[in-house]
């Protein structure tokens, strides 16, 4: 499935890199980068591009994007973990992070929520168009793309088999022998599915979680 020659492409974390998946036309490609800056210009000529992470931070609670989109993953809900308030991007340590998300909302921030500060940082640092790239996730993508499929974890194997096999319904032209180096599979997987997403934006099909004028939302 295409929509012309337009590009779409789908943007996932990887240990402190990026990934990256360009559907153009009729094939997926992925692209390893090492900074924000590197994939805005991999995607500079992409009609909508899809990323994986906070686009959006709350003052204070929960964005109702996630909230939504954990209704709607049920079981898998733990996928999704909350934004951090943004007042948590000051703090110098985690001790300190989770003091002030504590004073915020009365409760801390959990590690793996402190690790992506960094890139949640990142994005917020950069310059690029908040309508062209639009928050993902993936776990919302794989479950819109595929209903009647009980996923299992995407860090097995019978799971990146269900994710792959739902991916290529989308594109036949799946190519996983030439990955760059580096990033595990579900990263490459999740990035094709914030491809998916973001071709779907682009296109009306979406599904919105959270406010449809883009200032709290995650598509899928």
């Amino acid at each position: 499935m295409n929509s012309g020659a337009e590009k779409f492409a789908g943007v996932d974390g990887a240990k402190g890199a990026w990934v990256v998946a360009v559907f153009g036309g009729a094939t997926l490609t992925w692209t390893a980068c090492a900074s924000v800056a590197e994939v805005l210009e991999v995607t500079r000529d992409c009609a909508r591009v899809g990323v994986d992470m906070p686009l959006s931070l709350p003052v204070r609670g929960y964005r109702i994007s996630e909230l939504e989109a954990k209704a709607f993953l049920g079981a898998a809900r733990s996928s999704i973990f909350h934004t951090p308030v943004v007042d948590v991007l000051v703090a110098g340590s985690y001790e300190q992070a989770c003091a002030i998300s504590r004073d915020v909302t009365g409760k801390a921030i959990s590690k793996q929520t402190w690790h992506i500060l960094p890139a949640v940082q990142a994005w917020r640092d950069a310059d690029f168009d908040t309508e062209r790239y639009v928050e993902v996730h993936p776990e919302c993508s794989f479950r819109t793309m595929s209903p009647a499929t009980v996923f299992s974890s995407k860090k097995t194997g019978r799971g990146v088999g269900q994710r792959l096999a739902a991916l290529q319904r989308w594109s036949e032209h799946i190519d996983l022998a030439d990955l760059p180096h580096g990033p595990a599979v579900d990263d490459f997987l999740d990035a094709a599915a914030g491809a998916w997403s973001a071709r779907r934006f682009h296109v009306g099909e979406h599904r919105v979680f959270g406010t449809a004028d883009g200032s709290d939302r995650i598509v899928a």
